[in-house]
């Protein structure tokens, strides 16, 4: 390797790949007239079935019954955001990738151009799932998103106004409550019981044409498609429309596993995978809701990111499982801990963590103020540390995770100095030292697989790095064509597996 000039140099091949652990916390954000929520307000009366579903391989001649139990209980609902000055831009579908929509009716005319000063009256329809014999409903957020006025038709005819409790765009979960008693409550059953091709029957109200029921299996479950913050998504392929987003996903039993939200789809309408909150992050989420009136999620304080097969061998796992730990928040309740950069969490209060999406639903689940026991790999030895962990920050940016790619090459990365005018260019902060990135090949396997000038490195083979000389000497110094690389990009730092195996440039 040779240096190109005073400002920067070459540097091999490198793969990226990382995330965040964490989300901000969410808050009551009904309509503005709204004033339900009071310091009184009573616990949930919720039904929960959680005895297994029968898997003797017999599929029923008919559901009848079931849904004779579970319809009345799916409703409709409307909703109207009053004519108004054009002002701020109300929910954008454009914005949404046609090939994955969240759904609403025929009538759903938001994020339509503006053609006054004026826009007009306009309303927009999905469904809702009683829980509760006093009137709480389930729902997704982005049915009543931007709402002024909600209403929800039951199926005996009555059209009743609701009041939003709180909703949590993070899960995409919302709450409603209509007055009255002895409502038709659908019982909850358990999500984490659900197998995949386990048969599933969803329950909404479609294009506004009236309840509908169609049937089908669970195709996955875990799934993370939308790009929320919580996401642990029921794959089915119940065919599920326009209009069908808050209603029901039920075992045949006849007991709520999910809340339907959305498809993908390359037509706009269903080819068969849909995709349905688990009603056990519902629950959480309804539950925190009526009970404080927001979502508060716990706090590790900890960068974590996925791992890949690279990333297993440079760490000694038998496995590419776990959440490998790029940084640790300074004074956060890890850092506290003993927790350290390059460990490897395993375990979570006992339960095995697959990936940082788990641990990320995981913590969040966890109370502030409790203490949570975590396994890690630290050097190819398992220790156990108690974390007591504290309440997520509101800062939006520690919301992001995402998972490690595919392996592959980065080519054309040139580095230089940390001065204070790559600071100044890339908003470094001046605890970070290293070599930044300075320029990438556009044409090279490095800008396909992200790294972007900006980047700082700060460790090749867990040696620190302190200049674009050091990160020359010790990438050239290297044994192998496999390199472990730790990477400060905006936001937090993260583990890079640099690989030249078949790479020809050298």
């Amino acid at each position: 390797m040779t240096p190109m000039n005073a400002a920067y140099k070459k540097l091999i091949p490198l793969v990226l790949a990382g995330g965040l652990l964490g989300a901000a916390t969410a808050g009551w954000a009904g309509p503005k007239t709204d004033k339900f929520r009071t310091s009184e307000t009573p616990a949930l009366k919720l039904t929960v079935d959680d005895t297994p579903v029968s898997r003797d391989g017999r599929l029923a001649a008919s559901y009848a019954d079931v849904i004779k139990k579970v319809g009345p209980s799916v409703v409709r609902v409307n909703v109207t955001q009053k004519a108004k000055l054009a002002s701020s831009p109300m929910l954008d579908l454009q914005q949404i990738p046609p090939q994955l929509r969240r759904f609403f009716g025929e009538q759903m005319p938001f994020g339509m151009p503006e053609e006054s000063s004026r826009s007009p009256r306009q309303h927009g329809l999905g469904s809702g799932v009683i829980v509760t014999e006093d009137g709480y409903i389930l729902t997704n957020n982005h049915v009543i998103d931007g709402a002024d006025e909600v209403k929800v038709a039951l199926q005996d005819g009555r059209e009743l106004a609701a009041k939003v409790v709180g909703r949590d765009p993070k899960s995409d979960v919302a709450v409603l409550k209509v007055d009255g008693t002895s409502f038709p409550a659908m019982a909850l059953g358990d999500s984490e019981q659900m197998e995949i091709g386990d048969v599933v029957l969803a329950v909404g109200n479609p294009f506004g044409i009236g309840q509908t029921v169609t049937m089908g299996i669970i195709s996955a479950t875990g799934r993370a498609t939308l790009g929320l913050d919580y996401e642990d998504f029921i794959q089915t392929d119940a065919a599920i429309n326009p209009g069908n987003s808050g209603g029901a996903l039920v075992d045949t039993q006849g007991r709520l596993i999910g809340i339907n939200t959305a498809i993908l789809s390359r037509s706009g309408g269903n080819q068969g995978i849909g995709f349905a909150i688990p009603v056990s992050l519902a629950r959480d989420v309804m539950e925190s809701l009526v009970r404080d009136g927001k979502v508060t999620r716990g706090y590790l304080g900890v960068m974590i990111q996925d791992i890949n097969p690279s990333l297993a061998k440079q760490f000694g796992l038998t496995e590419a499982k776990g959440a490998l730990v790029g940084e640790v928040t300074p004074k956060g309740p890890a850092a506290k801990a003993g927790l350290e950069s390059g460990d490897v969490i395993t375990k979570l209060n006992g339960r095995e963590v697959r990936d940082s999406r788990y641990l990320k639903l995981a913590v969040a689940k966890v109370d502030p103020g409790e203490t949570a026991s975590v396994t890690v790999l630290r050097e190819g030895k398992e220790k156990t540390l108690k974390v007591k962990v504290d309440e997520l920050p509101g800062d939006p940016s520690v919301a992001q995770t995402s998972k490690v790619e595919d392996e592959g090459t980065l080519n054309g990365v040139g580095v230089a100095d940390l001065d204070a005018k790559y600071r100044r260019q890339f908003s470094i902060p001046e605890k970070v030292d290293g070599a930044v990135v300075t320029q990438v090949d556009p044409d090279s396997a490095a800008a396909e697989a992200g790294i972007q000038p900006g980047d700082v490195i700060l460790e090749i083979n867990r040696t620190a790095v302190n200049d674009a000389d050091e990160a020359v000497k010790l990438s050239s110094k290297a044994d192998e064509k496999s390199t472990l690389l730790k990477i400060w990009s905006r936001g937090g730092s993260r583990y890079v597996v640099v690989d030249e195996t078949n790479n020809s440039q050298g």
